[in-house]
């Protein structure tokens, strides 16, 4: 067994590895850039090595800085984690000619699967199910609309070295494929180095559905079940869970014996994915095809080793030292069920906008996951595992991925696991930026995710005019009335003693107007608590300055975050923010004579809703413009977001140009 391993990776996935390692007895070395030069990862290691600049471009992606950090501090081995150099056969190469173990797949199989066009070559070679399409050289958009066009719409346009949702558009005509067809190729050029771009056939109603391979060195190859990876925003995971809810054993062994037969093709070793489509429309399951494989650790990994007991980072280093698996097929058992939500630094109350920044405060459910020895696997502390690399105080840079947190929790049932996932969301602390937070607990309450009718078209189905909160039920206002007349009398008696605000001692019943979501209700606080003049058993305990209040309410409990505002509260629990005004009973009735304050008119601007580069402006001075017209092209997070007109008009100023880098809110162009 190795001595000592080098993680040729950061945040999340670099602390994952230090942590089995730690476990195996193997000493860990991290590389680290300058904007991660305090990352909990880098303070984890036992050693750490400065490799470049923040851009990942002049860091993590260097082989030549990686190797030379192994024969610094004499590591044997290097974890890639995923993305940046993982499936680089160049890596793998260069690190076998220094004496330096992989700890991944062999090169071979990294080149037959990472070209996507190749794999799909390979695949149908080996008898699996490929999607129609084109998979050969697409010389340029009239080639591209030709193509389209044969096949048949919509059709999706994915470049052939992509991943992470990176370098894919859909087209549902042959506009879309003029419009989008570029913006592949740089984006696959730009996050991968290669344009290249095929097109295929989309799959209607389609469920992406993974199996999980794991093989060694001896010739050994498993599948350790499926995961479900349907519920996606821009071709980017957003939940996955393990197993899925739609397959059933017979479809589980057909899927993951094919797989397994085209990891034996290529002559696979260590962890991979087998990513496949499945048409949701087909109840026998028959229907599912190959889409890709990855030849590296997955994000989602967490789900597969909490329903199976397996470590697949320790898995994987074993492998890479010659050990035979120790377990066989039939040893690969289901246990409960997991779910994982990523948390993202992102806006959903505003289009889901990257929300680069300071993370003013930061406090997960649990401090991370730990190794407890249950025999079932690393499933945390009650359930609630959270995977993360990031600390309060620390910044999600522009220049990485925009995940700040992995949340896994595990139960016997799926229903259980869901539940779990709201009550941890709703503890999970997040202030400083923008967070994805209520939208995945919303989708944990849809009443679609819970029957498991899930398509990759979820989220656009079910939000097509944006996200604005969970549902909330007129039994949880009433509640959260409850809450909020209890945090006024206590803010009251506060302001009392310490400010002399109110004279007197404060005297029962406490009577409070409060309105949630335009609705008053009148709370009263005596011996009991009334909201409308029904009584509400209320547990709570509360002192001001409380971030984070428990409550019970009837049966129901609350993890309610609390943020004191000019007019009143803001409340979030359950996937959704109430802006609470909390006036004295007897004062309320006067606020029928306030002025309303009207928002200015900012439609004649064109803003810019992101930190980002400005790769394209599209018009000049004076040009005239229709509603829906691309105006200007803005990257962050490296995802390319096309910036159009709300309405007819003309440009009368441009405040920027193509190359600038832009502020959130920056104005670009002004209309009139």
């Amino acid at each position: 067994m190795f001595k000592k391993i080098l993680i040729a990776n950061r945040g999340e996935i670099a602390c994952r590895v230090i942590k089995t390692a730690r476990r195996m007895g193997i000493q860990t070395v991290a590389v680290y850039s300058d904007a991660d030069a305090r990352a909990p990862f880098v303070q984890m290691a036992d050693e750490a090595v400065h490799i470049g600049p923040s851009p990942a471009a002049q860091s993590y992606l260097i082989a030549d800085k990686i190797i030379a950090a192994c024969k610094q501090t004499g590591a044997e081995a290097v974890h890639p984690g995923y993305g940046f150099l993982s499936e680089r056969t160049s890596f793998a190469e260069a690190l076998a000619a220094e004496g330096i173990e992989f700890i991944g797949p062999p090169v071979n199989a990294i080149a037959a699967m990472g070209d996507k066009i190749e794999s799909k070559k390979l695949a149908k070679a080996a008898g699996v199910n490929v999607v129609p399409g084109f998979v050969g050289e697409i010389e340029d958009t009239e080639h591209a609309v030709r193509i389209s066009d044969e096949i048949g719409y919509p059709v999706m346009m994915k470049a052939s070295a992509g991943g992470g949702g990176k370098g894919m558009r859909l087209a549902y005509n042959e506009k879309d494929v003029r419009e989008g067809f570029e913006a592949v190729k740089r984006e696959g050029l730009n996050s991968f180095g290669d344009d290249r771009v095929f097109i295929e056939k989309f799959i209607l109603g389609p469920r992406h559905i993974e199996i999980q391979i794991l093989g060694d060195k001896h010739g050994n190859v498993l599948y350790l079940n499926e995961r479900e990876c349907s519920i996606q925003r821009r071709h980017q995971k957003v939940v996955e869970e393990a197993p899925s809810p739609f397959v059933s054993p017979e479809m589980r062994k057909a899927m993951g014996e094919q797989c397994v037969a085209l990891a034996k093709a290529v002559g696979y070793y260590s962890a991979g994915t087998v990513e496949l489509i499945v048409s949701g429309a087909d109840p026998s399951g028959k229907s599912f095809y190959f889409l890709e494989m990855n030849t590296r650790l997955q994000v989602e990994h967490p789900v597969t080793e909490c329903i199976t007991g397996i470590d697949l980072v320790e898995q994987m280093i074993r492998v890479a030292a010659g050990e035979k698996l120790d377990f066989a097929q039939q040893d690969v058992k289901i246990d409960g069920w997991a779910i994982e939500n990523r948390v993202y630094a992102e806006d959903p109350y505003r289009g889901f906008l990257p929300s680069t920044g300071r993370l003013v405060r930061y406090q997960p459910p649990v401090a991370g996951w730990t190794d407890d020895g249950a025999e079932n696997g690393r499933r945390g502390v009650d359930g609630i595992r959270v995977d993360d690399g990031v600390y309060e105080g620390g910044e999600v840079s522009m220049f990485y991925d925009p995940m700040i947190a992995k949340l896994v929790t595990w139960g016997e049932t799926r229903d259980e696991a869901a539940d779990l996932q709201i009550a941890a969301l709703d503890r999970f602390q997040i202030e400083g930026l923008g967070h994805n937070i209520d939208f995945v607990s919303a989708i944990m309450q849809h009443p679609r995710f819970r029957s498991g009718e899930l398509t990759t078209g979820f989220i656009a189905e079910e939000y097509p005019d944006g996200f604005h909160g969970a549902a909330t039920s007129e039994e949880a206002r009433r509640h959260l009335a409850a809450i909020a007349g209890f945090i006024a009398t206590a803010r009251a008696d506060r302001a009392r003693q310490i400010d002399q605000q109110l004279n007197g001692d404060l005297e029962p019943p406490y009577d409070w107007a409060v309105t949630i979501d335009g609705v008053t209700h009148a709370v009263s606080l005596d011996e009991d608590v009334t909201v409308d003049g029904d009584p509400v058993p209320l547990d709570i305990e509360y002192t001001p300055g409380d971030r984070l209040v428990e409550a019970q309410v009837d049966d129901a409990h609350y993890g309610v975050k609390v943020e004191v505002t000019r007019s009143g509260l803001r409340l979030t629990t359950h996937g959704a923010i109430h802006a609470v005004q909390i006036l004295p009973a007897h004062v309320a009735h006067l606020t029928r004579h306030m002025i309303e304050k009207v928002p200015p008119d900012l439609s004649k601007f064109l803003i810019c809703p992101m930190p980002g580069l400005l790769v394209s402006l599209n018009v000049s001075e004076g040009d005239k413009v229709e509603a829906g017209q691309p105006l200007a092209v803005v990257e962050a997070m490296k995802m390319e977001n096309i910036l159009r007109a709300e309405k007819s008009a003309t440009v009368k100023k441009v405040n920027a140009k193509a190359g600038d880098s832009l502020a959130v809110d920056a104005i670009i162009l002004e209309l009139e």
